[in-house]
């Protein structure tokens, strides 16, 4: 985990190539690391999914999944962190903790899962690996222990590493680990950090303690064993450091993820609902099978899910169930998976991570389990969509094209929604930023070959009369034979309890009853569009008052066509007006941005309803024009630095303001 651009694939590659999983060091600005393989990350060279890496050292298989940084691919991060024991979050000598780092920092300790931090890049110009870790120590505490330093020679250059719990130091003989002496200039500082982290060790257990005060030193195996159980309680956080580019730090890190993270067993339990009751599912080898599904991908030839096995094991040929769509899915091929290569195997234990294709109904989320053992596990909390654009072919006829394709996507993404506005009739795309739908309509194109021009979506404002008016409408035709005559007398008055009542007071059939539906039938179609600008009628009464008819011309009709005469006729003089949609927003904030925010706000025409402190910050209550909020996403992560976020929805309609109408109404005109 960690920002956009901080070395997460680029250290993954790393592992990869030390441990000879590849013959090769993939670099991100050639378009060929391991991790970073969907044609849409070669091009913007950066990740925009979850890839899984597994990595095997000292006879232990670390599964690495690789998460993308940029703000905009969150549910990917959420994706991997719903299935994994541990954290890894990667932090630049450089430039040292960022937004990313903290958002990293903030989901780890919300699962209440173990991290780790590795500052990497220590090797380029202006890095300072002290700096850094001094920052990490401020931000997040004094738990922040450092088990590996660089070794550093002549204008800075990172020759190596020195491992503070073993006091052992390492330096690189190309692709092969050397051990050499501490160097003297550095004996005195790593001396420091071990008793820093036995110190931190000490304060796990009284028996622990005692033997510190007493001036006991503890063996490698004793402060090894005391640091896992120190970050497995989070109450030490191991710091790593390195440069990828050398290999220097990367098999430290390796044995630093095996000796101190915690495995599959040793991690949280899954609670889960079993019936009505919720259980526990322990990570059991000889358990009852049962998988979740964390990730899908599609292109045009089918779907692959991902899944970590929670007990038991998944094998080839095995029926499980689907809880959520209660549906039997046949698992076939099984594989593990390594970036975009899979290979096929007999099962997955308990545990691991593997894939499996073409399941009938299975996705993102869902729960695979023995029928004798129905279970359905908690899925991943997904962050409500929160930008949204309309979305149109960028040819003629290719509307077709795009739903289906966005369908396809939505199965491998659940973040974002596709939806149809059935008064503005467009097809509106929402997701997390302008990035992600920037990236949907790519992979429209190049998998689907569809085409896609998004846009600003229309508001869909509404219309209203304010004062009661009475008028009549006639309509009259002869053209030979039988002709057309219809005539109403028509009240029309604001009605605030809904958006349409009709009334009928005729007296003496001036309009006979089996026409009264046809006037009631032409107010409505009428109301589709307002006088002003065009937009839907709303909060109208029409009253039926009196009228004629002709015993051989009038039909049902010309009694409809009479009612939409009556209505052009009498909106006008009835003092229309344009209402918009007011939208309630909750906005989340650290407390130094809580100026900036505000008068954004005002400015947007918003009224601030409250505020209620948070854990890390401020909740701002308030109401704003949905006109005014089309890139609220954009603004307040700007604002912000990526730390807010907010949560909006429709509340009502308000009249607006004059100048507001006057634009609408301008608008209305030039397009039409």
């Amino acid at each position: 985990m960690g920002h956009g651009g901080d070395g997460k694939t680029s250290l993954i590659e790393s592992m990869l190539y030390m441990t000879k999983a590849t013959d090769r060091m993939g670099k991100i600005a050639d378009g060929n690391t391991v991790c970073d393989y969907d044609p849409e990350e070669i091009r913007r060279k950066f990740s925009i999914s979850t890839t899984v890496a597994p990595v095997e050292y000292g006879g232990c298989k670390i599964n690495m999944l690789d998460t993308p940084g940029f703000f905009d691919f969150e549910g990917e991060v959420l994706s991997a962190l719903r299935v994994c024991e541990s954290g890894l979050i990667v932090v630049p000598g450089k430039s040292g903790p960022s937004v990313g780092t903290e958002k990293a920092w903030k989901r780890l300790a919300d699962a209440g899962k173990p991290c780790m931090f590795y500052i990497s890049k220590i090797d380029e110009e202006h890095s300072d690996y002290y700096t850094s870790l001094h920052k990490l120590q401020k931000a997040f505490g004094p738990s922040v222990c450092p088990i590996v330093v660089p070794i550093f020679e002549g204008n800075r250059e990172t020759v190596g590493v020195v491992d503070c719990v073993v006091r052992k130091a390492y330096r690189m003989e190309g692709n092969e680990r050397v051990e050499i002496p501490i160097p003297e200039n550095m004996v005195e500082r790593v001396d420091q950090h071990r008793a820093a982290l036995c110190e931190n060790v000490a304060e796990l257990s009284e028996d622990l303690m005692e033997r510190y005060f007493a001036g006991e030193e503890f063996s490698d195996e004793e402060l090894i064993a005391g640091l896992r159980q120190g970050v497995l309680e989070r109450v030490i956080i191991p710091t790593f450091c390195g440069t990828v580019a050398t290999g220097i730090g990367t098999i430290a890190l390796l044995k630093g993820i095996c000796d101190y993270m915690p495995s599959p067993d040793q991690g949280a339990v899954e609670v889960c609902e079993e019936g009505d009751d919720l259980v526990e599912i322990a990570c059991n080898p000889n358990g009852t099978p049962c998988a979740f599904v964390f990730k899908t991908t599609a292109d045009q030839y089918g779907r692959f899910s991902y899944f970590k096995v929670v007990a038991g094991s998944v094998k080839q040929d095995m029926t499980l169930l689907n809880h959520r769509m209660d549906g039997i899915e046949k698992i076939g091929h099984i594989y593990s998976i390594c970036g975009k290569k899979s290979t096929e195997v007999k099962e997955i234990t308990c545990g691991d991570i593997g894939a499996v294709s073409k399941l009938a109904t299975t996705k993102t989320g869902d729960t695979l389990s023995m029928s004798v053992r129905a279970v359905n596990l908690d899925g991943i909390p997904f962050a409500p969509a929160c930008y949204s654009q309309a979305i149109s072919p960028k040819t003629k006829g290719g509307e077709e094209k795009i739903a289906a394709g966005l369908a396809r996507l939505a199965d491998e993404d659940p973040t974002f929604t596709f939806t149809v506005n059935k008064e503005t009739h467009q097809s509106i795309l929402s997701g997390s930023g302008d990035i992600h739908l920037d990236v949907i309509c790519s992979k429209l194109k190049s998998r689907f070959g569809a085409e896609a021009v998004l846009s600003a979506p229309i508001v869909p404002y509404r219309e209203k009369i304010r004062k009661k008016v009475t008028v009549e409408g006639k309509h009259k035709k002869q053209s030979g034979g039988h002709g057309q005559y219809g005539h109403v007398k028509m009240e029309f008055s604001p009605y605030p309890d809904g958006d349409f009542l009709f009334e009928e007071h005729i007296f003496g059939g001036s309009v006979p009853k089996n026409f009264h539906p046809a006037v009631e039938k032409g107010i409505r179609e009428a109301m589709e569009h307002g006088v002003l600008a065009g937009y839907p009628m709303v909060g109208l009464k029409a009253d039926l008052l009196d009228g004629s008819y002709h015993d051989v011309d009038s039909n049902e009709l010309s009694f409809k066509m009479a009612a939409k005469l009556a209505y052009k006729a009498g909106i006008p003089q009835a003092n229309p007006v344009i209402m918009e949609p007011i939208c309630s927003m909750k906005v989340y904030i650290p407390d130094s941005y809580m100026g900036d925010v505000i008068g954004d706000i005002n400015k947007r025409r918003g009224r601030i309803m409250g505020m209620n402190p948070t854990d890390d910050g401020q909740e701002i209550v308030a109401e704003v024009p949905m006109a005014e909020i089309s890139d609220y996403a954009i603004t307040l992560r700007s604002m912000t630095q990526g730390r807010g976020s907010f949560v909006s929805q429709f509340e009502r309609y308000e009249d607006a303001p004059p100048a507001v109408q006057e634009k609408v109404i301008a608008a209305a005109q030039a397009d039409a």
